[in-house]
């Protein structure tokens, strides 16, 4: 089946994988449940390969709307660090990762919640209802240890682990991921890669590389012109970088995550849960106080825009992998969520080309 080619947002060139494991030491890995009326999974996203919990990161958070019921982010905002491996799951599987994470964490460090302060489980989620059946709460905490088991630098997207049952735009959502690099003067190249779980937005409003599709997809879904609804779902939007910044700075740079995200037709409704973190790999903060802190020169919040710009390119377009690489699926109840691909198999396969000139005529 052919279809249009997905465009590349913005100017800036992208890593090797066009993936957020273009940030050197950052993982990802998943564990996907599809049985009937289970469509639904874990995804895990590991900074580093060592003990998070002793060689922490530096992290923001960035809540655009707070419809949402993640673990963790009250510390993060605080402490400004990550002391777990970033989880992403439905939402009535958020306790069971929580639990899954501390009681990890507990086994490589005995004393945690003794000796050592306690863990700070960080668990984001998305609801996955529409296609999957919440209420058997099937994701359970070996899942979670078979993700983090399988996390590498390849990362599949689309209807996989917690993006299996994800819907985006009325049309088969999921995992997304992308990474641009930028120079900033006199600090030099960096990576920001961004990994989403997209299950959010309204199909008329849908924007495909700044154009305004989604009302003729709309159409060819419906048939018919389609009935107003309310903006309801979520995505979560994860910001690795290697360049040397502060939990203050991260903040900032998650926040940019929500250029990104508006581009493509949101707005951040009522009901949709619009979260967004960002951490760097450039350092880490040790656990134990007789461990002396790191001496980092950071960025200088003068070089920022770099970063800034390529935040909002990477989640653009994380979001548009997630719906290009996602695959129909059927759950439960028989509800069905399409694939856009499937909508776009007879337009032209340069719909989404950069203009040519001021009269390009593409949709």
């Amino acid at each position: 089946m052919l279809v249009p080619v997905v465009p590349h947002i913005g100017a800036l060139p992208s890593g090797k994988r066009d993936a957020i494991t273009d940030v050197a030491g950052v993982t990802v890995g998943h564990c996907t449940l599809d049985e009937g009326e289970v469509q639904t999974g874990v995804t895990v996203v590991c900074p580093h390969a060592g003990d998070p919990f002793q060689q922490r990161v530096p992290a923001g958070v960035a809540v655009l709307n707070g419809f949402g019921k993640s673990v963790g982010l009250v510390q993060v905002e605080e402490l400004g660090v990550l002391e777990t491996p970033i989880a992403l799951t439905n939402t009535f599987s958020v306790p069971a990762m929580a639990e899954a994470q501390i009681r990890d964490c507990i086994a490589m460090n005995p004393e945690c919640g003794r000796s050592l302060p306690s863990v700070n489980p960080l668990v984001f989620e998305c609801n996955d209802g529409f296609l999957n059946d919440m209420q058997r709460m099937a994701v359970r905490g070996h899942h979670y240890l078979e993700a983090w088991a399988a996390a590498g630098e390849a990362v599949a997207q689309g209807s996989v682990g917690a993006g299996r049952g994800m819907s985006s735009f009325a049309l088969k959502g999921g995992i997304g991921t992308a990474s641009r690099r930028v120079s900033a003067p006199g600090a030099g190249l960096h990576t920001v890669g961004a990994l989403v779980l997209a299950n959010y937005g309204l199909l008329p409003n849908l924007v495909i590389a700044g154009r305004a599709v989604g009302a003729r997809l709309a159409t060819q879904l419906a048939g018919a012109a389609p009935a107003a609804e309310p903006e309801k779902g979520s995505i979560i939007m994860l910001i690795a970088t290697d360049a040397p910044l502060d939990a203050r700075q991260l903040r900032r740079l998650a926040l940019r995550a929500g250029a990104g995200l508006a581009r493509t037709g949101s707005v951040f409704g009522h009901g949709s849960g619009d979260i967004a973190l960002a951490f760097s790999t450039a350092y880490t903060l040790p656990q134990r106080r007789e461990q002396p802190m790191p001496a980092v020169a950071l960025l200088h919040d003068a070089l920022l825009d770099g970063l800034f710009q390529a935040a909002a390119d990477s989640v653009e377009q994380a979001i548009l992998h997630a719906l290009w690489r996602a695959e129909s699926i059927t759950g439960r109840d028989g509800h069905v969520r399409p694939a856009l691909t499937e909508l776009l198999r007879d337009w032209p396969a340069d719909a989404f080309a950069p203009p040519n000139d001021l009269h390009d005529t593409h949709p």
